[in-house]
């Protein structure tokens, strides 16, 4: 499975039904879930971004349908990177010539 790590930032529709955000949060969760991935972390911040998720998708195509999903429901804005583990990093590293 790939790991992607998520900010997320509420849009003005999410900030005014903030306290509906657990419940959100717990279908996105079953969201993904249902496309075979799965959520390991998942913080709320103070600063540039509302939110910080780590999760894990078995592609980059089940990620992508996940972040659209999360975009049409129009709560959430969502900026993804793919994170590469310590082993695959140092594995890139070496093979830089």
């Amino acid at each position: 499975m790939t790991t992607y790590i998520m900010l997320l930032n509420w849009t003005d529709q999410g900030a005014r039904n903030l306290r509906d955000s657990p419940n959100r949060l717990d279908m996105a969760k079953q969201a993904l879930k249902d496309m075979g991935g799965e959520f390991r972390a998942f913080f709320m911040t103070m600063g540039t971004y509302d939110m910080v998720l780590v999760c894990e998708a078995p592609d980059d195509a089940v990620q992508a349908r996940f972040c659209l999903q999360l975009a049409m429901l129009g709560n959430v804005r969502t900026e993804t990177l793919k994170a590469f583990p310590e082993a695959a990093y140092r594995e890139i590293i070496r093979s830089v010539s």
